[in-house]
């Protein structure tokens, strides 16, 4: 019984706290539309009227053909995503280049040590090492 009561006391304590802090005024949502600023410099150019929304989908029906700054806008679209496409294409070709040649260069490397170990255990100090004994060209 008591953690119930620590747990709701805890939460009128938050309550009390959130709604006397300043930062809850200023992040709720203004309740009146008198204060409602037009958008500036880059904004005005993404958003627009609501009436100007409205006549745009009017007179825009699903057969009419594109403007050509919606077809650059599409062809810019699609050739930034093919770049992007390209670039993480040729980056993980480079990683798999990067990761098959340390992996020969691995396998070379365990292959000539074993070489080694084979010749060092069969030598018979007779003749000289194989590697000495090559005949010069």
């Amino acid at each position: 019984m008591s953690w119930t009561y620590a747990t709701l006391l805890a939460l009128v304590a938050v309550l009390v706290a959130l709604s006397l802090s300043p930062e809850a005024d200023s992040a709720a949502v203004p309740s009146s539309k008198g204060s409602v600023k037009e958008p500036q410099g880059s904004m005005k150019k993404i958003f627009m009227k609501e009436a100007d929304a409205a006549t745009f989908f009017r007179k825009r029906s699903r057969r009419a053909s594109k403007s050509q700054d919606e077809i650059n806008a599409e062809q810019r679209q699609i050739l930034a995503a093919d770049e992007r496409m390209r670039e993480f294409n040729e980056e993980k070709r480079t990683r798999h280049e990067n990761f098959a040649e340390e992996e020969d260069d691995e396998q070379n490397e365990r292959s000539r040590e074993s070489t080694e170990q084979w010749r060092e255990f069969h030598y018979d100090g007779m003749h000289p090492p194989q590697e000495y004994n090559r005949q010069s060209i």
